[in-house]
């Protein structure tokens, strides 16, 4: 049987929900997004459960969209998949229950925006975030608010630029990581940060969330709206269509995104 894309354990009251699709660096397929939004969801109404990790199988978090995947779809499919996409990110201030980002390795494109969408984040102080989307020729389609909410709109505008990446201690410094673990380790500190959520009264915990949710989502819905159009027509852009069509024609080799979201020459 093949591997799940997506893996939940519980320990405990703390729930560890994995990304696996570590062949393409955890990116995120159409029906990877759709797991992760019903397993959330799940796990929301499941009142054994406090907080919810979530995380990549190595080699790291998660290289944003599934660029093969996104490359073989016509504009309004391309446009319908990363609004599903978004709509499942923006979800995550809506649960009751707090999801904590653990990354390590690489949290790249819409692995970036996956993370600080979540409620809390925690990161290697080597882990590599970059956002990639502008030099491939389009806007991130979706999450910038989420961006915006933790660095503020100048920082969130010159990240999302992506003229290099950042540590997660750079990132740190900056406001969009709220915890620096040990190397190798933001699984376990991001395991014992939810047990701590988790030990607090669950509906005082959800209360707290939900009346704070405006304030960190602003706009969010509105903006993703806006942001998928634009990528939209970027998309229609020689630079942008120079890239989907590499990779596009690198499917057929099963070419991998690496740590910096460009397609890898590995089959």
């Amino acid at each position: 049987m093949p591997e799940p894309e997506l893996v939940c354990e519980r320990a405990g009251a703390v729930a560890v929900v994995r990304l696996n699709r570590p062949a393409v660096r955890n990116a995120l397929s159409h029906r990877l997004v759709a797991s992760l939004a019903a397993v959330l969801a799940g796990l929301d109404r499941d009142r054994r459960v406090g907080a919810v990790v979530l995380t990549g199988a190595p080699p790291g978090f998660c290289a944003g969209s599934d660029l093969r995947e996104l490359a073989g779809l016509a504009g309004t499919g391309r446009l319908g998949h990363e609004a599903r996409t978004g709509q499942a990110v923006r979800a995550i201030a809506s649960l009751g229950v707090p999801v904590i980002a653990a990354v390590e390795g690489f949290a790249v494109g819409g692995g970036f925006l996956l993370a600080a969408g979540c409620d809390l984040v925690v990161s290697t102080p080597d882990a590599r975030w970059h956002l990639p989307e502008v030099g491939l020729g389009w806007v991130p389609p979706w999450g910038l608010q989420a961006l915006v909410a933790r660095v503020g709109p100048v920082t969130a505008r010159r990240l999302a630029w992506g003229e290099g990446p950042l540590t997660g201690r750079e990132l740190h410094r900056l406001g969009g990581v709220d915890e620096l673990a040990g190397p190798d380790a933001a699984v376990p500190a991001a395991g014992e940060l939810a047990a701590r959520l988790a030990a607090l009264p669950r509906h005082a915990v959800a209360s707290t969330k939900r009346a704070l949710a405006g304030a960190v989502a602003g706009r969010a819905e509105a903006l993703d709206a806006y942001a998928t159009r634009l990528f939209g027509e970027d998309c229609r852009s020689d630079a942008a269509r120079a890239s989907l069509a590499g990779y596009a024609a690198r499917t057929a080799g099963r070419a991998r995104p690496d740590e910096r979201g460009r397609m890898s020459a590995a089959g």
